[in-house]
């Protein structure tokens, strides 16, 4: 009788975060310099494999913890990558997720640690293996979710002004949004709270800031209400 010959594919499971962030000058992409060969010293994605005691979001969440000192991250698997060749070093299948947080609340420290730096989107370098397509995908994927949903919000600081909030949208659209039309849109919607404090500093008159009503965002919700940006 004849002994079928067992084939064992050797091969390794991770993750990959693509790590965005908001400021005054608009939608940024964090990276860091791979340490390690092949492709040591040029711009990568933050990532790690996958320990076999964990899933894959707590592997991303792991990896995003490591590098930026914050937990509770919004974060979204959005595609995964197979291609056989996508890393020459090994047979690697990779999870990727995007992930957004408040520039202001990362450590500069672990900026320096990691030797990351924060990119705009439109002008991020050459990345190493398929990453770059990573990003593209991940753009691609947050803006559709930023229209459907106010995930937004997890990029800006707990106040913003109303410009603020059309300069985060402009910055994910890549486009020039009308400041009439943008502001009765987001307040026609009731989702933010507006403070008795102004921005004096970037407005002469002051602009308000306001506050994301999570609250009040899940009751409409539950209610049938529909975001859309």
């Amino acid at each position: 009788m004849a002994i079928d010959f067992l084939y064992f594919n050797t091969y390794h499971v991770a993750v990959d975060c693509i790590i965005f962030g908001f400021d005054e000058e608009g939608l940024k992409l964090l990276l860091c310099k791979r340490s390690f060969d092949p492709e040591k010293g040029k711009w990568s994605l933050m990532g790690g494999f996958l320990n076999p005691e964990e899933s894959l979001d707590q592997a991303a969440q792991r990896v995003l913890t490591r590098i930026t000192g914050l937990k509770d991250i919004y974060l979204e698997q959005f595609d995964v990558f197979s291609d056989v060749s996508r890393d020459p070093a090994a047979r690697v299948v990779s999870a990727a997720y995007y992930a957004l947080i408040k520039i202001g609340d990362y450590s500069n420290d672990l900026i320096a640690e990691f030797g990351a730096k924060w990119w705009p989107v439109s002008q991020y370098p050459e990345l190493i293996f398929d990453h770059g397509q990573m990003v593209e995908e991940a753009l691609v994927a947050l803006r559709l979710k930023a229209k459907q949903e106010p995930i937004g919000f997890e990029l800006l600081p707990q106040f913003f002004t109303i410009r603020q909030l059309r300069s985060l949208y402009e910055s994910i659209y890549q486009t020039q949004l009308d400041p009439g039309n943008f502001r009765k849109k987001i307040l026609s919607m009731k989702l933010l709270d507006q403070l008795p404090i102004k921005d004096k500093e970037n407005s002469k008159r002051g602009a308000y800031y306001y506050e994301f009503n999570q609250q009040r965002y899940e009751r409409f919700k539950s209610q049938g209400f529909l975001f859309e940006m």
